[in-house]
């Protein structure tokens, strides 16, 4: 005997949320189209409509309409997106196929370039360019981009690190952390032609040509406690100017207090006149970071608030003008430190350096003896 399929559509009851999850896969875009039909066969019927409504309005056939009621009442809204074995799209190229693509993007080149594009990789294997481009996707592989990145050779990396971001985390008692470098070559640059104010619809426009009008060396330090910038701007960048700025900071702050001040390793903090100044001023306790670890220093941080939001858009018709600038913003920023300072970010800044040095030392060599230690001014790094 043959049994048919009853008129009557069975009765599907859904959870709010799973109603929505529906909702949000029907109309997603990235939703395959079968998919989305069976969330709308199944919204349909919980609306209360007929298999023959539900038919028609789609455009399917109405055991069609009877099959995902069914199979949604019993195993839930998560098997519209199963797939019946033997149904479904045919893969038009084997997993052989694949392979050789793959292969081909991560191992080999196109001849006289650096990467592969999709209609590239399309030609050489004689595949669509749209067959390279999802299995690009699938795979996670993207030869269009590359990243930047300086890998720290310095033997006492991991005790340098320890002992800079010991520092951040637990200051010593009387005693201030001052985080201190140069940005030099700042150039005053002016714009050839008036640029266009920003309105709605519109972004503000700057000429990609300019005038190079001079240019001038900030000397900076942050203070962690506070988040406050201390700096001043020289037209020469020389031991001479180092030690004048030293000079300040040791006028700026009270005679009683240490100060544990961070650097990089630029040839100026280590000449021989700079070094017995230091030896003449105990209170200063010299930390260097790391070599080509300038990341570790907190004062970069704002040296790029500073180019953003200062000078990258800016127009200066001299170095004067230019000095300026980076006062006007060095006043804006330390009358509110606490909120566009570094000091919020300390904690989180901390954790991914300890967390660099430790993939560093995992993959590089064996962890040097663990726990800095409080640094002197020797220039034998």
């Amino acid at each position: 005997m043959i049994s048919a399929m009853p008129n009557t559509g069975l009765a599907i009851e859904l959870q709010p949320a799973e109603r929505t999850q529906l909702e949000q896969w029907e109309s997603a875009h990235g939703t395959p189209q079968q998919v989305a039909l069976r969330c709308r066969i199944i919204l349909r019927a919980v609306a209360g409509q007929q298999n023959v409504a539900i038919a028609a309005g789609l455009g399917v056939s109405r055991p069609t309409v009877q099959l995902w009621r069914k199979r949604v009442r019993e195993l839930g809204i998560g098997e519209v997106w199963e797939i019946a074995p033997g149904r479904g799209r045919k893969a038009h190229y084997d997993q052989g196929q694949r392979e050789r693509i793959i292969k081909a993007t991560l191992q080999s080149k196109p001849k006289g370039m650096t990467h592969w594009s999709c209609r590239l990789m399309a030609k050489a294997q004689k595949v669509s360019k749209n067959t390279v481009n999802r299995l690009w996707q699938l795979h996670n592989i993207k030869p269009h981009l590359s990243r930047t990145f300086k890998l720290s050779r310095d033997a006492k990396f991991l005790e340098k690190l320890t002992d800079v971001v010991g520092l951040y985390m637990n200051p010593p008692d009387k005693a201030l952390v001052l985080c201190v470098d140069e940005k030099s070559q700042i150039q005053a640059l002016d714009r050839t032609q008036p640029g266009l104010p920003l309105k709605k619809g519109r972004c503000g426009t700057m000429t990609h040509d300019y005038k190079r009008n001079g240019t001038t060396t900030l000397f900076a330090a942050l203070n962690v406690l506070d988040g406050k910038v201390i700096g001043e701007c020289h037209g020469r960048h020389r031991h001479q100017e180092w030690r004048k700025f030293l000079r300040r900071l040791d006028a700026e702050f009270p005679p009683e207090l240490k100060l544990h001040v961070v650097m990089d390793n630029y040839g100026t903090h280590k000449e021989p006149h700079v070094q017995a100044w230091l030896k003449k001023h105990p209170r200063f306790v010299c930390h260097f970071v790391p070599t080509s670890s300038s990341w570790l220093n907190l004062v970069e941080r704002w040296f790029r608030e500073l180019t953003e939001k200062a000078i990258r858009r800016g127009s200066f018709v001299s170095v004067p003008e230019l000095k300026q600038a980076i006062e006007g913003f060095m006043q804006a920023w330390n009358e509110s430190p606490s909120r566009s300072s570094g000091a919020p970010r300390l904690r989180t800044s901390s954790k991914r350096s300890i967390a660099r040095g430790s993939r560093w030392s995992r993959s590089n060599r064996d962890p040097p003896a663990q726990g800095g230690k409080e640094g002197g001014c020797s220039v034998k790094l």
